[in-house]
């Protein structure tokens, strides 16, 4: 049994991915899911390959009850949760007047409400984790689209400003438990959810799922007397 375990969404491939194994590299049990069944189980067994402790649980996490089947199967597993990387998402772009509602709602459901379900259904685990060495960590993906809005994009980057104001709200709520909260808020990064852009900005130009990962590794690294409620991560030359 791990001394510390996590649950780590949208962890198949991208930043996700990069996360889970970092976590995998530092000991944890990862807990690892994502919507699609064969993505994740070639994720997974390449993390298993590397000797690191981790094990799939499919879901689309847009359903609550999904949801809870992660959770559940995490707590089966190891017992425990000390870190909770709530990274799933989508971006569905369109003009305001092309705003097809399914999309709307596919897009609130998996980027904002997802996460405050994760969080409820979590927060027994992750007192006890704060009990005993008050520093349990959730970390949220956000974007720089949540520290700025973007046309086309005005949903995702709604949703993704909404994630911003949900993790400041967790500080305020939780942070003096020991649950402490922090928004990742990349640019472009090189992953199959930026493909779209590759035409204008090339992949070697993008920040890299390794460059997030890294950030999560230093918040494993800080103090209980420390929190950290947002990272930003631009591309050299680019400014809010």
């Amino acid at each position: 049994m791990a001394d510390r375990a996590t649950i780590v969404t949208g962890a198949s491939s991208g930043i996700g991915l990069a996360i889970a194994q970092m976590l995998g590299e530092e000991g944890y049990g990862v807990t690892m899911s994502a919507r699609r069944p064969e993505k994740l189980e070639a994720a997974v067994a390449q993390l298993q390959g590397e000797g690191l402790d981790v094990h799939g649980v499919p879901a689309n996490v847009a359903d609550e009850e999904e949801i809870r089947a992660v959770i559940a199967a995490h707590r089966e597993r190891y017992g425990r949760l000390d870190v909770l990387v709530n990274n799933a998402g989508v971006g569905v772009g369109a003009l305001l007047g092309d705003i097809q509602s399914k999309r709307l709602d596919m897009q609130l459901e998996v980027n904002i409400r997802s996460i405050v379900i994760f969080y409820r259904e979590c927060l027994e685990l992750l007192q006890q984790a704060a009990a005993e060495h008050h520093n349990a960590l959730v970390v949220n993906t956000s974007s720089i689209s949540g520290k700025r809005g973007e046309a086309w994009l005005s949903v995702y980057s709604a949703t993704k400003h909404a994630v911003v104001g949900w993790t400041e709200a967790m500080n305020k709520e939780l942070a003096t438990q020991g649950i402490k909260s922090t928004a990742l808020c990349p640019a472009f990064v090189d992953t199959a959810m930026t493909d779209f852009i590759k035409e204008h900005v090339k992949a070697e130009e993008m920040i890299r799922p390794q460059d997030i990962a890294e950030s999560v590794r230093f918040l494993l690294r800080t103090s209980p007397a420390c929190v950290v409620p947002e990272i930003m991560f631009v591309r050299p030359g680019d400014s809010l």
